[in-house]
């Protein structure tokens, strides 16, 4: 009763505001701290877990509060003191009473100054000790980031050599929270820290910077941007050592997000710093050796090409912090570019640096700048292109005024650039959705950009078409009260081009984050569903693709729909024979399926629904399509098996009542042989279909009852008398290890 009762203190406590309890504190800290000093650990353990919690209700530091907390602080102290001092208690007293003391510290460490004598020393026995070292450390990290400024001198530089010494220690955890309370003691305490002290954690930082685990590089490079920011002087001293790891780790292809950033801030703080050897022109030649010389040099292949974008925007970095060099270091990028022989990788990278730094500074003195861009348009390479295209977009962000209304002309002027240019408009609106403050500079030019798309909205490319919907999609973000109901507006055309554009264009307003546009969307997306009955085949296939992306990312949208789109969708789950037909080719007759992908379309909707709507489905109706889906093309085999593997742990007994119907089509499969004669493509298809196949049947198996089937029997014991059955089936056995959650992840791989 006890536990019970103080787990259900804690859990209202955690998810209730502080005021509500202030006047029943009294009432609550005496059988608290009884609770605490139990001679039964589970109650202690339990009893430490919400008195932490009770600490941030009496006195919570991110709001004002005008409760009296001071009465209670030295009860609660003693009484956990008591426990954190206790040498012989169970391992999880231990640990929660370290924790709650530091919440103690955290929250009320103003009243405890002369108790801090006693209670430091102790944290920092804890920290020596291998079993409390990770909980102590997390402690620490909450009185380190208190905004009371808790003394932590007493322990300081007893605890540095240690905290450093776990940055060799091979345990991730501990290591991760090392890095973080590092990090707070530099900012927040730095007139305690000496320069041997930070010098003893730097010297254990750059083996930790590695593609190997982000993570803990990410927060390496927080930790040296902090330390650099309060004391550059003994950054000069392992600057040899940690750049070469920061350089290594730039050409990663893995390095994205959250680590990425971390090392533009790094070099950011590093060249605001002006140490000698690393410049601004140190740093930018060190980036851009391995590429190319900025004075005319080879280029290295070795460097993945995902590393070029990466480089490129340490260089923007650099850049932005100084930014008298800027159009020194785009001149440069500038007569890479106009050398024609120069390789397409430096090239690239020349105009990714361009773009990373047009976004931030605006370039527009330089008048040959939309000429060169525009010329690398031109290309033979692909890569080149596309870089050329985000160079534009993003050199107009830093001057939407002067780029804009050039980006749009030339779209208008030049056809057969218009895909390029239509990428170009799409990374300005991209960068200016970002923030209300950007699109504010955005707004003077969104109508002429919505009329400019709605005019190439009927493209016959359909690559350029999904260009003009994204664009569409993102301005309507931007302003959805205006812009929805005119994309809305649109379904009526009378050309399914349009039509098929403003469908795709929607989908691209549903994204997996809330948005404003949510509530919108809700009361018309049944319009824009409407285009699953449309005449046209594109029409319904995109149709069915924005249905997918609103089941996946926000199925709230469309579950009131389904009564009306689910015959909808079934229906295109039918081959329709009027979609096939035979194409000649020399002296070979070729059968195509025009029906396929709106097949694979609708297909694929039924799996996402699965996950999403399966309390709206008639799972006997939702099977009948799954039955002829198993009969179909390759594509839709796959699929389908995938659905039953879903299935069969989601819904076994509709599953086992469809048992025969479900099990003849996978028998087939697994049976047919291919033609002797065949080309290589089709034994590896049919190998795959198999094994799939056989997937499906293992999850059938664990269906409560399946063997009770006759045909099941049958099949299994016809697999067991095949030996290339049996091997396949063994292994599959072996993978699955009998867990259907396990069947459906190994079908989702493959």
């Amino acid at each position: 009763m006890k536990i019970d009762t103080l787990t259900f203190l804690n859990c209202l406590l955690i998810h209730h505001p502080p005021e509500v309890f202030h006047p029943h504190i009294d009432a609550l800290v005496t059988p608290l701290i009884h609770a605490v000093g139990d001679v039964f650990y589970k109650i202690t353990s339990e009893a430490l877990l919400v008195l932490q919690q009770l600490v941030k209700v009496i006195r919570p530091l991110d709001q004002t509060s005008s409760f009296d907390f001071v009465p209670f602080v030295p009860k609660l102290y003693e009484c956990t003191l008591v426990r954190l001092k206790a040498a012989d208690i169970d391992q999880e007293v231990k640990e929660r009473a370290i924790s709650c003391m530091g919440q103690i510290i955290c929250n009320l460490g103003d009243h405890l100054e002369s108790e801090l004598q006693v209670c430091l020393p102790i944290f920092l026995d804890r920290l020596r000790n291998e079993i409390t070292r990770l909980t102590t450390v997390k402690a620490l990290t909450k009185v380190a980031g208190s905004p009371l400024k808790i003394n932590l001198s007493p322990i300081l530089a007893e605890s540095m050599p240690i905290l450093a010494s776990f940055l060799r220690k091979n345990h991730r955890a501990l290591k991760l929270s090392t890095l973080t309370l590092l990090d707070t003691l530099v900012t927040n305490y730095v007139e305690f820290l000496t320069k041997d002290m930070i010098n003893t954690v730097l010297s254990e930082l750059p083996p930790l910077i590695s593609e190997s685990d982000l993570h803990i590089s990410q927060l390496t490079m927080s930790l040296l941007t902090s330390i650099s920011k309060v004391q550059n002087q003994p950054l000069m001293n392992v600057t040899d050592a940690i750049l070469p790891e920061i350089l290594t780790l730039v050409h990663s292809p893995l390095l994205q997000g959250a680590a990425l950033n971390s090392m533009l801030e790094f070099f950011q703080s590093l060249v605001s710093n002006q140490i000698p050897g690393v410049s601004y022109r140190d740093l930018l030649r060190r980036l851009t050796a391995p590429i190319c010389s900025v004075n005319g040099g080879g280029a290295n292949h070795t460097i993945h090409k995902q590393a070029y974008h990466s480089i490129a925007k340490c260089v923007a970095a650099l850049t932005v912090t100084c930014p008298h060099e800027a159009l020194p270091a785009v001149h440069e990028f500038l007569q890479e570019l106009k050398v024609k022989r120069n390789v397409d990788s430096v090239q690239l990278f020349a105009l990714l640096a361009i773009g990373e730094i047009g976004k931030h500074i605006d370039l527009s003195s330089i008048t040959e700048l939309k000429t060169v861009l525009l010329d690398s348009f031109s290309s033979q390479s692909e890569e080149v292109k596309t870089a050329a295209s985000f160079a534009l977009g993003s050199v107009a962000v830093g001057n939407l005024p002067e780029y804009l209304p050039f980006v749009l002309n030339e779209i208008e002027n030049q056809p057969k650039r218009q895909y390029l240019l239509l990428h170009s408009l799409k990374e300005i609106i991209s960068c200016q959705s970002a923030s209300p403050a950007t699109v504010k500079l955005l707004q003077p030019f969104i109508k002429n950009v919505w009329t400019m798309l709605f005019n190439h909205c009927e493209c016959t490319e359909e690559g350029t078409r999904n260009v003009v919907a994204e664009c569409l999609g993102k301005l309507t973000l931007i302003d959805p009260v205006t812009l929805l109901p005119e994309l809305k507006s649109y379904l009526s055309s009378n050309s399914p081009l349009a039509r098929s554009t403003v469908v795709t264009a929607m989908k691209f307003t549903i994204s997996d984050q809330h948005q404003p546009i949510d509530a919108l969307l809700r009361g018309c997306i049944g319009d824009f569903l409407k285009t699953l009955k449309d005449p046209d085949l594109n029409v319904r296939r995109v149709a069915l693709v924005a249905f997918n992306s609103a089941a996946h990312n926000k199925p709230s949208l469309i579950r009131d729909l389904l009564d009306t789109t689910l015959p909808e969708l079934y229906n295109e789950t039918k081959v329709r024979k009027d979609l096939i037909r035979e194409v000649e080719m020399g002296p070979f007759k070729h059968t195509v399926d025009d029906g396929l992908d709106i097949r694979k379309a609708a297909f694929e909707c039924m799996y996402t629904l699965l996950d999403s709507c399966l309390d709206r489905l008639d799972i006997f109706q939702f099977l009948n399509h799954v039955e002829d889906g198993l009969r179909d093309h390759y594509d839709i085999k796959m699929l389908t098996y995938l659905m039953l593997v879903r299935l069969a742990s989601l819904c076994p007994s509709a599953v086992l009542q469809r048992m025969e119907r479900l099990v003849e089509p996978l028998r087939f499969t697994c049976t047919t042989k291919v033609k002797a004669n065949s080309v290589k493509q089709e034994f590896e298809k049919q190998d795959e279909l198999k094994r799939s196949a056989m997937r499906a049947f293992s999850a059938l198996l664990l269906v409560p009852d399946a063997d009770k089937n006759p045909l099941m029997n049958e099949f299994l014991a016809q697999i067991k008398s095949t030996p290339e059955l049996l091997t396949l089936f063994d292994g599959i056995q072996k993978d699955c290890s009998g867990s259907v959650s396990e069947s459906a992840h190994l079908m989702d791989i493959s």
